[in-house]
């Protein structure tokens, strides 16, 4: 059996570079004296959300941006532990930036950086739209702790099951997913909240289906729509942080054969490849015929 100690973490991500810094900062140093092998960040947990936290991305100070990020590299280098900073990413000339997750790993280097895939867009029912702000990524980021690989994604990337088969084909143990469900409405009743039903049963599903751990967090900025939680292989929530107040998360997720009921498991490999049937076909012509008694 191996294990991970992952501190799964909150607080309000504000158009304020430097409060978020401060934030994360404080973070860190609470997941490592708890011994935190992975601190986690939520969705542009550093520079705030274009329009939402902040109105678009010419209100980015770029130059503060580097440096907070800088900061927070020599904090993971202190403490010998992994970070998953949200950010935002800047590309070159006129293109629009990634919505990221840099991988600071314990020497203090960036690692990797996931780039959210799918960026919401025109049929997607909120305020704003990523693809407003923020261009799409084309490629999976995974990184390995202690001989576990872990993945990520970012927030509207849990509606696409696709990409975290192709994940548990990459060998994933643990997904470290971000999410920035905060400061927005959608219609004008304030007490609608599907989010706190979708997430956490779709990333209990996804675990369930595909037999890995996930660590997913949330801004606190009011309203938050849930709060920040870790699921098992088997799809049970073991810990959830408080709405709308700050927190670090603590889950030590162990890995290895048997621990977790995982149902689909004899068939998972076979139906990745193509196989989508358990068992053995037959040749019977009762079987064919679709329209016999």
């Amino acid at each position: 059996m191996k294990t991970l100690r992952v501190a799964t973490c909150q607080f309000s991500v504000e158009p304020d570079i430097d409060h978020n810094r401060r934030w994360i900062l404080r973070q860190i140093d609470q997941a490592a004296a708890q011994h935190a092998q992975v601190a986690h960040f939520s969705e542009c947990a550093l520079s705030g959300y274009a329009g939402v936290d902040i109105p678009n991305i010419a209100a980015l100070d770029w130059d503060q941006l580097t440096s907070a990020t800088r900061d927070i590299q020599q904090a993971a280098k202190r403490h010998k532990m992994f970070v998953l900073l949200g950010s935002t990413h800047r590309l070159s000339g006129t293109h629009k930036p990634h919505n990221s997750v840099y991988v600071i790993d314990p020497k203090g280097n960036i690692a990797g950086r996931y780039d959210k895939r799918y960026c919401t867009g025109q049929f997607e029912p909120q305020p704003t739209m990523d693809l407003s702000h923020y261009c799409s990524g084309d490629h999976f980021t995974t990184f390995r702790v202690g001989g576990i690989t872990c993945g990520v994604l970012i927030c509207y990337d849990y509606r696409f099951p696709e990409l975290y088969r192709e994940y548990k084909r990459l060998g994933v143990d643990v997904m470290f997913q971000s999410f920035h469900n905060a400061r927005t409405t959608v219609v004008a009743d304030e007490k609608y909240n599907i989010w706190k039903t979708i997430v956490p049963a779709t990333m209990s599903c996804r675990a369930a289906e595909n037999h890995f751990w996930v660590s997913a967090n949330n801004s606190t900025a009011r309203p938050s729509r849930w709060a920040s939680f870790a699921v098992r292989p088997d799809g049970q929530i073991v810990g959830r942080l408080s709405l709308h107040r700050p927190g670090v998360l603590i889950t030590e997720m162990q890995i290895g054969k048997g621990l977790f009921f995982d149902a689909p498991g004899p068939w998972r490999d076979s139906t990745i490849a193509g196989q989508l049937h358990s068992g053995k076909l037959v040749t019977d012509p009762r079987s064919a015929d679709l329209t016999c008694l």
